[in-house]
């Protein structure tokens, strides 16, 4: 078992829905330059498994305790390769933590609408962020060549994920935080709220959009620090 002086040393990032794997860039910068070994994910968006079986790809290559971290549709996916024997700790940022047997998209019954979220679905049944609500919907404290490059690296997702139903829940047996946007549009607040509550999360809180972990990487650093710090206390 391989780990920094304080704790774990392997951190895996997994991306949500309309991204790829370059918003955890300036993360990465930080965590690497601390001393953490850290591999980022590149889901291919085309259904729960594929996206679980990506990422458990590369938890397959980690030589030790892991934390594994998801933004967005990335919480249902950590949610589900969490259950791999390396997961140690989870981190939810702005991310969806459905429980065995539900959906991702009963998450949101119950809650607010997010009008300024707003996606386009082609006839294939992919979708993309609409190009001219990109910024208000996603990235509101970017600046405006930040929000563009978001927006122009998006990745189309197969809107039949949000209808799977998870079969294992990680965040039961495992430790977990969560990073919450104050500013996020694509979830109600409330709905943010109860999902990090119901998985019994450590909750830290920052004025940001659902960018939260490009905007305000510094906060999203240091969370899975936190994590990887803590998340073995008490552990066999």
């Amino acid at each position: 078992m391989r780990t920094t002086d304080h704790g774990i040393r392997n951190v895996v990032l997994v991306h949500g829905a309309f991204a790829d794997g370059s918003g955890w860039r300036s993360v990465y910068d930080s965590l690497t330059a601390r001393g953490y070994r850290v591999a980022i994910v590149q889901n291919p968006l085309t259904s729960l498994a594929d996206d679980v079986a990506a990422t458990r790809r590369i938890l397959d290559l980690q030589d030790g305790p892991t934390i594994l971290v998801g933004h967005s549709w990335g919480g249902t996916v950590i949610t589900e390769a969490g259950s791999h024997p390396d997961v140690a700790g989870l981190v939810y940022v702005a991310a969806l933590a459905p429980d065995a047997g539900e959906t991702t998209s009963a998450q949101y019954e119950g809650f607010a609408p997010t009008p300024d979220f707003v996606i386009d679905i082609g006839d294939d049944g992919y979708g993309m962020l609409n190009h001219d609500r990109f910024r208000d919907g996603f990235a509101a404290d970017a600046s405006e060549a930040e929000a563009a490059f978001l927006r122009d690296a998006q990745v189309p997702i197969n809107m039949s994920v949000f209808g799977t139903v998870v079969a294992h829940a990680a965040w039961r047996d495992k430790p977990s935080w969560a990073v919450l946007g104050t500013e996020d549009k694509a979830f109600d607040q409330a709905m943010l709220k109860h999902m990090a509550q119901r998985i019994g999360a450590s909750v830290t809180t920052v004025s940001a959009s659902h960018a939260v972990y490009v905007t305000q990487a510094e906060v999203v650093a240091n969370v899975i620090v936190e994590a990887a710090e803590n998340a073995l206390v008490g552990a066999r």
